[in-house]
Formats: C-alpha cells, sequence, structure tokens
C-alpha cells in the first residue's frame, strides 16, 4: 500500500470508509476494501444469507451434515484478537467472521446492513434511534432471546455495556471515534437489552459496536495479551480450537450457535471444522488451490490470474467475479490552478463536460483495462450502497456526435472557432498503475474521434496525491476512492465535493464551487472556484442536511437529490469498480459465494461472509 501523504486527513479518511488512491496505488495488482455492487460470473453454486427464526420448521432437506473445509490465505494473522493493533487486517476479519459477532453483519446477497445480534437495526421509523429536545440522540438495541456465546451463556446489554468500557479504557490501544461521543452517564444495560445517548445525532450509529465481547469471560483479564493466540468465546458459527504459527487455524463448529438455515429450519453450521491454511506468498497459494489443498481463495485483483483460474471451471472449480469496493472515477477540476496544466481549459462550461461524458467509452475501458470482468459504473451509489442507485450517468452513452453537438454549441457560445483551435483536455493521474497507463492511451483515440484535443501529463503517485491533488494542479484527473456498506459510508462520502469545504479544512480536492482561501496552513493557497451557482448552493445544502440527518428516508432523498445534481452537472465520471474475485472447488465445496471484503469498524471477511452454510458435497 502507498503512503498517504496529508496524515491529518487519515482519520477522515478511515471514518467515512475512504482512501483516495495513493493508499490503494498499483492499478489492478493488489486488493483493497470495501462496499460495491455485485455481478457473479461463472457461478454454479449461490448461498443466501442465513437468518434466524423464532420458530424454526424444517420445510426442505438440508446440505450433509459434517465434514471439514479449507480455505488459503497468502497472509498469516498478526493476532486472533480484532481490537489489537493489526487486528483490522484481511487475515484476521477472515477469520472473525467465523467466530465473532456483532451488532449488525453485511448481507453477502444484497451488501446492505443487516441485525445480527439485535432483533432490529435501530432507526428513527422502529423508535431504536431518537433525536432529543437537547439535541442528543438515544440509540436503543433488543438482543435476540436466542443470541448465546458458546458456552451457552446469553449474550446481555452487559456485555455491550463492557465492550463500550474496553473500547475506552486509555489503556487499550482501540480506535474509539464515536464512542467518545457516547454520554457516560447515558449508557443502561439490561439482559437483553442496551441504551445510550449521544451527545450529537450522527447516522454513523450505523458503525458502533459491531464485535461485542463476553463479560463474563474477560473481565478481569489482561484484555491487550490474553486473547491474542486463542480469541475469546465464541459467539458464531465455529470456535477456535487451536493455531499452529506458520501452518494454519482450525476452528470446530460451535455446538450453541443460535442461528438456523432460513429454507429448511436445521441448526447451523452445516460444517463439522474449518481449517485456514497459510502460504508463505501468493503464488504458493495458487498452486496450492490447483492442487486442491485448498478448497477456497480469494485471488488477486490481477486480471490475469482471473483469466487463469477460470481455465480451472471444467475441472470442477467456479469462480465469483463481483465489482469491488474501489472504484476509479475522472474528476473536473473547477479551480484557477487548473489553469497551470490547460491555459484553455473549458472546465467551468457545461457543454464541454457534457461533451467529455459522451467522448468517453467506459465499455470500452471495462473491456481493454479490466478484460470485461465488470460492468461501466452508473453511479458512485453504486459502490456503497447498489440498491439505492438512481444510474445517474446512464444519461451519458458513448456516443461521439452527441459530445461533437455538445462542443458545438460551447464552441457558438465562446464565439471560437473549434476547428482551428479545439477544446483540449489534459489528463493527469499516476504512471505507477498500469490500469492508469493504459487508461490515458484508450483515451487518445477517443478525445480525437470528437475534435477535442488531448494530452496525457502522468505523474508519480508521490507527486499526484501530494501537491497535484491538495494544490488543484490538474485539469482532468482520475483516481479511486473506497465504498462501504450502509446509509452512513454512502452519506459520508459527499463531504468530498461540499462547496463549503475547500482544502486544506475540507476534502473538495476539485473545488467545486469554493470559496478563496487565504494564508492557509502550510502556505497553502487555494483559489477560488470559478463560479459558483444554485447548484452549488444546493449541493452545499445537502450536505449540510445529510451530515446532520438521522431519518433514513429523509437520508435516501437527499442522496438521491445530490446524485442527480452531480451527474447532471457532470461534477465527476464514475467509470467503474475494480473487480474482487473468489474461487472455489464447487465439486466438493458447497454454498461458497464471494463477495468483496470490507475493512474498518465493521469487521467482514470476504468470501467467509456465509460461512454458516458451506457444506462438503462429496460426503
Amino acid at each position: 500500500m502507498g503512503h498517504c501523504r496529508r496524515g491529518r486527513f487519515g482519520w477522515l479518511a478511515l471514518a467515512a470508509g475512504l482512501v483516495l488512491g495513493a493508499c490503494t496505488e498499483v492499478g489492478v495488482e493488489t486488493t483493497t476494501t470495501a462496499g460495491p455492487s455485485t455481478t457473479t460470473q461463472a457461478s454454479t453454486t449461490t448461498a443466501g444469507p442465513t437468518t434466524t427464526t423464532a420458530a424454526a420448521t424444517t420445510t426442505l432437506p438440508g446440505p450433509p451434515r459434517g465434514g471439514e473445509a479449507v480455505i488459503g490465505d497468502d497472509q498469516e494473522p498478526p493476532t486472533l484478537n480484532p481490537y489489537a493493533l493489526g487486528g483490522d487486517s484481511y487475515s484476521v476479519a477472515r477469520l472473525s467472521r467465523a467466530w465473532t459477532c456483532g451488532t449488525q453483519e453485511v448481507d453477502g446477497e444484497t451488501l446492505e446492513l443487516v441485525p445480527d445480534l439485535v432483533v432490529t437495526l435501530p432507526t428513527v421509523a422502529n423508535g431504536g434511534l431518537t433525536v432529543n429536545a437537547d439535541g442528543t440522540e438515544t440509540v436503543r438495541y433488543r438482543i435476540r432471546p436466542e443470541a448465546v456465546w458458546e458456552d451457552g451463556t446469553p449474550v446481555s446489554g452487559f456485555d455491550y455495556e463492557f465492550t463500550y468500557r474496553t473500547i475506552m479504557d486509555p489503556g487499550n490501544a482501540i480506535n474509539r471515534r464515536y464512542y467518545e461521543d457516547i454520554i457516560p452517564d447515558s449508557v443502561a444495560a439490561g439482559e437483553k437489552s442496551f441504551e445510550f445517548t449521544l451527545s450529537t445525532p450522527t447516522l454513523q450509529v450505523e458503525n458502533l459496536f459491531s464485535l461485542i465481547l463476553p463479560k463474563h469471560q474477560i473481565e478481569g483479564t489482561d484484555f491487550a495479551t490474553a486473547y491474542d493466540e486463542t480469541g475469546w468465546l465464541s459467539c458464531g458459527p465455529f470456535r477456535i480450537e487451536s493455531w499452529q504459527r506458520g501452518q494454519s487455524v482450525r476452528l470446530v463448529r460451535n455446538d450453541n450457535y443460535w442461528k438456523t438455515d432460513p429454507a429448511t429450519g436445521e441448526s447451523l453450521p452445516y460444517l463439522d471444522s474449518l481449517v485456514v491454511r497459510f502460504y508463505p506468498d501468493q503464488a504458493a497459494l495458487l498452486e496450492a488451490f490447483r492442487g486442491r489443498e485448498v478448497q477456497a481463495v480469494t485471488l488477486p485483483e490481477d486480471v490475469a490470474v482471473v483469466e487463469e483460474m477460470r481455465q480451472l471451471e471444467g475441472e470442477g472449480a467456479v469462480v465469483d467475479v463481483v465489482a469491488g469496493p474501489t472504484w476509479e472515477h475522472l474528476a473536473f477540476q473547477f479551480g484557477e490552478n487548473r489553469l497551470s496544466r490547460n491555459a484553455g481549459s473549458y472546465n467551468l462550461h457545461l457543454n464541454f463536460r457534457k461533451a467529455v461524458a459522451h467522448a468517453v467509452d467506459r465499455q470500452l475501458i471495462v473491456d481493454e483495462v479490466l478484460g470485461g470482468l465488470v460492468e461501466p459504473m452508473s453511479s458512485y451509489v453504486d459502490a456503497f450502497s447498489p440498491q439505492l442507485s438512481g444510474a445517474a450517468w446512464d444519461q451519458y452513452d458513448y456516443n461521439p456526435a452527441r459530445a461533437r453537438e455538445y462542443l458545438a454549441a460551447l464552441c457558438a457560445e465562446e464565439g471560437v472557432d473549434c476547428e482551428a483551435v479545439p477544446p483540449k483536455v489534459v489528463f493527469t493521474a499516476t504512471f505507477n498503475s498500469p490500469a492508469r497507463v493504459l487508461l490515458s492511451q484508450l483515451f487518445i483515440d477517443m478525445f480525437e474521434d470528437v475534435g477535442i484535443a488531448y494530452e496525457a501529463e502522468l505523474e508519480d503517485s508521490v507527486l499526484f496525491f501530494g501537491d497535484t491533488l491538495d494544490l488543484g494542479n490538474w485539469d482532468l484527473g482520475e483516481w479511486s476512492f473506497v465504498g462501504r456498506p450502509g446509509l452512513a459510508e454512502l452519506v459520508w462520502w459527499h463531504i468530498m465535493l461540499d462547496p463549503e469545504g475547500p482544502l486544506p479544512a475540507g476534502l473538495n480536492f476539485c473545488r467545486w464551487g469554493t470559496p478563496e482561501v487565504a494564508d492557509s496552513e502550510d502556505g497553502w493557497f487555494d483559489q477560488p472556484a470559478g463560479y459558483s451557482d444554485e447548484n452549488t448552493a444546493r449541493f452545499a445544502g445537502l450536505w449540510d442536511l445529510m451530515n446532520a440527518g438521522i431519518n433514513e428516508a429523509e437520508l435516501t432523498a437527499y442522496v438521491a437529490e445530490a446524485e442527480a445534481i452531480l451527474a447532471d452537472q457532470v461534477v465527476i465520471i464514475p467509470l467503474y469498480q475494480r473487480p474482487d474475485a473468489g474461487a472455489a472447488w464447487a465439486d466438493t465445496l458447497g454454498g461458497y459465494r464471494h463477495v468483496p471484503y470490507y475493512l474498518g469498524e465493521l469487521v467482514q471477511g470476504g468470501d467467509t461472509w456465509n460461512v454458516e452454510a458451506w457444506y462438503r458435497k462429496d460426503l
């Protein structure tokens, strides 16, 4: 992973689930995390999310019981304690999904947040969230009656309270952002209830208490060190049996797991055990899969490797390819510093931006750059909550004739002979990413075909994600963000284009509608945006409403309006979500389906999202 130069924005990127391309560099070779729309190809097995039924009744015979699944990883976890240093790594989260539990989880079918330990996720509509007269926000959880730890002890509100106290203990190096907003005296625990009040209303409550601790086991122990090797009591489908360092972690059935298969009413999990085996590198891992030493692997973000693995489909393998959480986009620079790259920039003209949008062949881009593994994005919303996407950028199909019409309108408006002096684009991105280099080459014909002069000025990622991005020294730029599931994360992303939030205080790198900032820290000087209109003013108002709101219906409407503004005004052009893939031997392992991996407050483990539903077909 690359280094993000501006460290003071690190907390914001983490909290929002936003990672600039500087931190997810290397194009399609590395895997980054978090929040996507799904397209599944070459899949021969499917498994829906497992849920709890209060009065389960068997309606269909379930899959065969027993046996063991072995999955591979080229990273060994540094700890089995997700709250410890290194506990937010991919390998830890992949394991954690098999034995931990929390308030919410991600449904791998819909990519929505769904209840785990609680009966329902708290909302304004169901009374779980209340904005009080004094401006505080009260949150209420009702814990499932059937939820128990592996020793049979009920999961209680006292476990929630203990988890809160553990997180807030200064002796534990745990990220306590958002938890600090909980008013300590407001915490109230019951046998199957938990309530607390936040000092300020926030939708980020979605991400709180995603990992709960068993008070009766941990209280009085050294939490910082005691659970690195063993983890704590399980409330997931499996429990940790052993960890042989350098080799594997073995998990066995949690006989007190409380969820059932909604289709059959049968208790879960189906497998007796799960082994995660470690390999020294990616090549060794893939070779182990080819040799059937392991039944499932997460594939690298590399088109060539995915295509190679697909050659095994005739032998019984299945390769699931989904649109991953990392998404690439084009961004217009609206600040005056764009003129340092392109003295004749027409970025402030809507007709020009629409011409560019119709000139860019997004289908060709995904075909050439990603081997057609995913579809072009219809909206940035796809990477966060696909079900909320308005597909607002579908209005800009690849249409060179339409692009030329917009250019003609621009030139007539400006009184310019565009044949003699064509409008120009200067494209800037990083040359460290092969995907971006190829993209810069694909643009040559696209822009020439519509009558736009084109230059590419690629540069090292250290420079691009430093002064170039910070100071707005670009005309048409390209980089990535990372999406995560949930309305909170989708809402928070909009700060990236908040017209009232220019750098250095804000994160509006595009300077869309931003005011002038003089004498800023580090000697920065943010130029004015060049224009402000009713669209930038309305978007700023929408961000204020979203940032202060917790009502889902209202927030959904605000997001839809914001999406429409950004698309209609062509402030950015979403291109694609990087492919995220996994492979399994479907002739022996049933129920497997790969979904992208999420990192942050909500710990989710990629392809182990439904591990309780896996089963051996060869029993």
